[in-house]
């Protein structure tokens, strides 16, 4: 793997959470997109709008924090111990195939390793463990 990553979800307070991860590691938010804003999630509701679909901080050069809002009817409802992932970028699409059969196995796939509607290659499981995992490649294949 050549990057690991944490993937936290939040009620609606990404955008303030992320304003004390950026004091806290001097560092900024380098992405940032709203509901409202990602054009292949239709018919998002009015009050979805304004909440963060996807935002990522640096931590070091190796390291982000990703982080989104929970918003009704995008994803199961937000409750302790759904609200994080460990998301892994594989070298290869090998690896990552080789990866996500084995996380997924005796498990619970989420989301189908496929590109996808953004752009890499990427997929979610949860592990026999209840661990959640993002296992993608920095571009489609």
């Amino acid at each position: 793997m050549q990057l690991v990553h944490v993937y936290l979800n939040f009620p609606g307070t990404t955008e303030e959470a992320f304003r004390l991860y950026e004091g806290v590691f001097g560092t900024r938010t380098i992405m940032k997109q709203t509901y409202g804003d990602t054009p292949f999630i239709p018919n998002v509701p009015e009050g979805a709008k304004g909440k963060i679909a996807h935002a990522q901080l640096p931590i070091t050069e190796t390291v982000h924090l990703m982080a989104s809002d929970s918003v009704p009817g995008f994803g199961p409802p937000l409750q302790r111990g759904n609200d994080f992932h460990v998301s892994v970028v594989a070298k290869d699409k090998a690896e990552a195939d080789r990866a996500f059969a084995a996380l997924s196995a005796g498990g619970k796939v989420t989301m189908p390793l496929a590109n996808a509607p953004w752009g890499p290659y990427f997929g979610m499981c949860m592990d026999r463990f209840g661990v959640q995992w993002m296992v993608s490649l920095p571009h489609p294949v």
